[in-house]
């Protein structure tokens, strides 16, 4: 990414954060200007914190951090806002990591999960898209056989990006799919196969089944595939992440995260309560439709920007 375009996503990524920014970044305000960080304001800041959806022991980690250096002084606001944003970033670090795809397989694949609406068809395209800009030949597979309208949609994405989209008919069985579509990427030598699958919780039992039988089945034509197992996350369920998280670690081996629609949640502290409950890789953050709308993760860009700090 060029000087500017760097920039210009990180002013996007405090825009998209502005809902969560705003919240938090006034409560702090309100609550520690021209008061002593003592032991009611730095509780009352632990509860704020987990309000903004942190999770109870980053809030608890930060105050901590805070109360060891700044005990019982009247401190600046945004003295208290870097200094928070400065550990939140040490919480994140670990996790950032970007998806690494390995030319040693071919084709990568990349299996993608995620409760319905999360966005994970927007996602496979957007990373289609970035895979192509970087040379890399693309297939896709549409295995949420059971909505129309998700395979309708990632044929959309698929010719705008310009990859081959594999389908089957509305009820097809979705590891028949994945198994054709391997088959295909195998064919072809395409870098990268990325598998959409359904996410119908409310029927856990089946889904796990369902799941479990498309990796039995692309590991017939590849023992190592699927190479990386990608859960989206929709960052407006808030707190709910994590029991999502939970249900599909059960599932299958998430090897990592992405997080999207930011830009319309006052909740992306969530981020941070996953980041210390689960350790996976953050891969990515999205903060709108576009294709460029999905970009690596930084644990100091999105620390900042949570607290409405200037990149």
């Amino acid at each position: 990414m060029t000087g500017a375009g760097k920039a210009g996503w990180l002013d996007r990524l405090a825009r998209g954060l502005k809902r969560t920014s705003a919240r938090l970044g006034q409560d702090i305000a309100g609550l520690v200007s021209k008061r002593k960080l003592d032991k009611a304001t730095l509780e009352k800041l632990e509860e704020l914190l987990i309000a903004g959806d942190l999770g109870v022991g980053p809030a608890a980690r930060l105050v901590q951090k805070l109360a060891a250096t700044r005990f019982d002084k009247e401190i600046p606001v945004d003295e208290v806002k870097h200094a928070l944003a400065q550990e939140i970033a040490a919480i994140l670090a670990p996790v950032a990591r970007p998806l690494v795809l390995d030319a040693a397989k071919k084709p990568f694949v990349v299996l993608v999960a995620g409760v319905n609406g999360s966005g994970k068809t927007t996602t496979i395209a957007k990373l289609a898209a970035a895979w192509k800009a970087e040379g890399k030949s693309v297939t896709l597979a549409a295995a949420d056989t059971f909505r129309a309208a998700a395979i309708e949609q990632l044929q959309i994405w698929g010719e705008r990006t310009g990859c081959p989209v594999v389908v089957a008919e509305p009820g097809a069985d979705p590891a028949g799919l994945a198994y054709a579509a391997m088959e295909k990427a195998m064919t072809a030598h395409a870098d990268v196969l990325a598998i959409d699958t359904a996410g119908r919780l409310q029927n856990k039992k089946h889904l796990m089944a369902e799941l479990q039988k498309v990796m039995r089945v692309v590991k017939k034509l590849d023992a190592s595939a699927p190479h990386a197992v990608l859960l989206v996350m929709d960052a407006t369920v808030g707190q709910n992440a994590l029991s999502q998280v939970e249900i599909f670690k059960e599932m299958v081996d998430v090897t990592g995260l992405v997080v999207t629609k930011l830009d319309g949640s006052a909740k992306g502290g969530i981020v941070v309560a996953l980041a210390e409950k689960f350790a996976l890789p953050l891969h990515a953050v999205g903060i709108g439709e576009g294709l460029d709308d999905l970009r690596p993760f930084s644990a100091d860009a999105f620390a900042r920007a949570l607290l409405g700090l200037e990149a």
